[in-house]
């Protein structure tokens, strides 16, 4: 690759990584201090979560109202929903083994003095609240992002199903999700101040907890997790594309990492990870529906976590982590906490009082995995984040042939 054509590709993400760079040294300088600086990542992060919305919403109905193939639209939601699920047990088997290779409990000092309060309700219930909202202006809240996207859904088929008397209204929905996208560009421009801040105050504030007692289990997560990251996204990317798939993931792949690593949100992180799956030349239909819908129900790093802190509580209290019903149990647990609980609103919780419960851990062990989760929340989130544009590449293989990325 010549030079000027590497700056141009890489440019961005260079400022990035340098800007985190110097945040990073300046937390470890100010140390406390460096709280003063969370305002300026706090702006960074609420530009994004202002915009997530609007963005969920125009992207969606306007890929479905444009789509006169309905059979498509259901394939490449098939295709999503078999990728999401092999993915996520690849990523608990790969856990599985680092833990079995180097066990994570040893060092470990056990706190069971926090309180943890749990809100009873029903699996029926829970569902409802999931897919639906009472009122209509709940749906602008983030916190119903799943909601916001079967309706997203539904209005996209309404208006292609009402044919030429809804074409406004089509053009409508277009020219918003090119607002949005417009919007995008111009908060990105504030990422590198926002973002810099942002790890300032993470490394000044939080740094001195990387070396404590769950300093054995970082030391596992984060090698494997940049290795999921480094190598078995390159292995999909190639799947999906051969050479030529690798070279324009991992070209365009580092502004949404970087920026999900540095705010710790896949949702705030959906308006770049959109844009970087444009630039990379996933089909429009295919990055709309994939990218969208994985931020709520797809979560590779959430089921590597969910195997180390199973793997933690085994360890704790002497329970041996062996034997095939136990190992098949502790896949699908972490299948469920990066798929279908990672879509419901506080599912982190969820995904750990479902694992404390099937195992029939004492509640008190609920403090250790919600600390351990907080700790290895940023390469977590930023493999959660990245797994669905990989997959994406993966569901455009499988739609539009092995040379899909030539056809953009």
């Amino acid at each position: 690759m010549p030079k000027n054509s590497f700056l141009k590709s890489y440019s961005f993400s260079i400022i990035l990584i340098v800007s985190i760079l110097i945040g990073s040294a300046i937390g470890l300088a100010l140390k406390d201090k460096a709280a003063a600086l969370k305002p300026l990542g706090d702006i960074f992060l609420n530009l994004l979560f202002t915009i997530v919305v609007p963005l969920v919403f125009f992207s969606i109905s306007s890929t479905v109202a444009k789509m006169t193939d309905m059979k498509r639209l259901g394939k490449i939601i098939g295709w999503m929903a078999v990728i999401f699920v092999v993915t996520g047990i690849i990523a608990a088997v790969i856990m599985i083994v680092g833990v079995k290779m180097y066990p994570p409990t040893q060092g470990l000092q056990m706190a069971f003095d926090q309180p943890v309060h749990i809100d009873k309700i029903s699996i029926g219930d829970q569902v409802v609240r999931t897919l639906t909202v009472p009122d209509f202006m709940d749906l602008f809240s983030k916190k119903n992002m799943f909601a916001l996207i079967v309706f997203s859904f539904m209005i996209g088929l309404a208006t292609s199903a009402v044919g030429a008397s809804a074409k406004p209204f089509g053009q409508f929905l277009v020219a918003g999700n090119e607002v949005m996208t417009k919007a995008i560009q111009y908060v990105m421009l504030y990422a590198p101040v926002g973002l810099g801040a942002y790890f300032a105050y993470l490394v000044g504030v939080f740094g001195p907890q990387l070396f404590g007692s769950y300093l054995r289990a970082m030391a596992l997560y984060y090698p494997l997790s940049l290795a999921y990251f480094f190598i078995v996204f390159s292995f999909y990317a190639w799947l999906a594309a051969g050479q030529k798939g690798i070279k324009t993931f991992w070209v365009n792949i580092l502004p949404p990492a970087l920026t999900a690593w540095g705010t710790g949100s896949g949702l705030a992180t959906l308006p770049v990870n959109l844009e970087a799956a444009k630039k990379i030349g996933i089909p429009e239909d295919v990055r709309e529906v994939v990218v969208n819908i994985g931020a709520s129900v797809h979560s590779d790093g959430s089921s590597l976590a969910a195997v180390m802190k199973m793997a933690l509580l085994f360890g704790i209290f002497g329970i041996p982590f062996s034997g095939a019903g136990t190992l098949v149990s502790v896949v699908a647990v972490a299948l469920l906490c990066g798929t279908v609980i990672s879509g419901i609103p506080s599912g982190g919780i969820l995904g750990e009082i479902l694992i404390i419960t099937v195992f029939g851990f004492p509640i008190e062990a609920m403090p250790i995995i919600t600390m351990l989760g907080t700790l290895v929340d940023p390469p977590a989130t930023m493999v959660n984040v990245v797994g669905d544009n990989a997959s994406a590449m993966l569901v455009s293989r499988v739609m539009n042939g092995k040379k899909w990325l030539s056809q953009t």
